[in-house]
């Protein structure tokens, strides 16, 4: 009678706590684990990167435009296709590993700050400017960030008519050599040998993953990573500082756009979401813990939110007074996501996934 009545008192427990044991079936289980995976590398990863390679492409053919015709219009269009492509690359650093981390293409695209002193010092030098040339460069002179400067100038106050032909013929070969290594990034994953292999084979074959575990430790690491550099890099150097020539997209005010993004594909991962529904590891975590699938998707969306309230420009909003309150509840809900992502999903992965 005891023994029945500390049952009974444990079920209701359960039951007040709204933690119900999992139901799920382990079959079920170690299937929705490699969907999940799947999913990821077919429908996430690979279809961010084929965005990615179109938005250059879109971008070269833009400021080739440009170029022939110095119109508003057209500088217009060159900023947009800009923008849209640093979307897509933004999106693209919650999973930072693999090819991007191994071949450099995060730093040979994406270094910054500009020195904008060094910038007109080359511009106004002998050098080609050819792509062979900047592909030898100081990494802070390639990529996305010298085309930002001269697409926009100063927020936006750079005119088409003002653009040289120097400054052309920079952008355009800066954009042939962002075009080919988002070509090679692509590449890399979906031709042999194909990183996609590795990552759909884990646990089954690949000589990177030897258990599906690992594939999912470096997805919600790549998260936790993130996270951390918006919150704790991008966003509190500055902040810290006050200093607006260390933000990230301070020429076009887009960075506050790219903290924004990153932190979406965040939400992108963990839902399995890019262009198509799909499994995700909410899924998995759902399986085995709604509670904690709850309170991750709660963080995020109101990580992602918050910037919404930052409304100034990035780098007027960190010099007092601005809107310095706002800035740190951003990070303030970037650190609580973080925690989260770590201490409570990075166990469950190391619970639940043992193969």
């Amino acid at each position: 009678m005891k023994k029945m009545t500390i049952t009974l008192s444990v079920f209701l427990l359960w039951g007040s706590m709204g933690c119900k044991p999992s139901t799920v079936d382990q079959e079920d289980f170690d299937n929705l684990k490699k969907e999940v995976i799947n999913h990821f590398a077919d429908h996430v990863a690979v279809a961010t990167y084929e965005d990615l390679h179109t938005g250059a492409n879109n971008l070269h053919n833009a400021l080739l435009a440009l170029e022939a015709n110095p119109i508003e219009a057209n500088l217009a269009t060159a900023r947009t296709a800009w923008k849209e492509m640093r979307s897509v690359w933004e999106q693209s650093e919650s999973f930072l590993f693999g090819p991007v981390d191994a071949n450099s293409y995060d730093p040979n695209t994406d270094t910054w700050p500009t020195d904008y002193v060094q910038m007109d010092s080359l511009l106004a030098s002998t050098n080609p400017l050819s792509v062979s040339d900047i592909e030898g460069f100081t990494l802070s002179l390639r990529g996305y960030h010298p085309i930002e400067y001269i697409l926009f100038g100063n927020h936006g106050d750079r005119t088409a008519a003002s653009i040289t032909a120097r400054q052309k013929t920079y952008m355009i070969n800066l954009s042939t050599d962002l075009k080919n290594s988002c070509s090679k990034l692509l590449n890399d994953w979906v031709t042999p040998p194909k990183y996609i292999d590795e990552v759909k084979n884990a646990g089954n074959g690949s000589t990177i993953y030897l258990k599906k575990q690992e594939i999912y430790l470096t997805i919600v690491e790549g998260l936790i990573g993130i996270c951390e550099e918006v919150g704790e890099g991008k966003m509190k150097d500055p902040f810290d500082t006050q200093d607006p020539g260390i933000v990230e997209s301070p020429y076009s005010g887009n960075s506050t756009t790219d903290f924004k993004n990153n932190i979406m594909g965040i939400q992108n991962v963990y839902l399995g979401k890019y262009k198509i529904d799909g499994k995700g590891l909410n899924d998995l975590v759902a399986a085995k813990n709604k509670s904690l699938d709850n309170k991750i998707q709660t963080q995020i969306t109101a990580a992602i939110n918050s910037f919404d309230n930052i409304t100034m420009y990035y780098e007027d909003a960190i010099v007092p007074p601005g809107q310095r309150v706002q800035i740190q509840q951003t990070m303030d809900a970037l650190a609580t996501l973080k925690t989260t992502l770590d201490t409570e999903l990075k166990p469950f992965i190391i619970q639940y996934i043992t193969d």
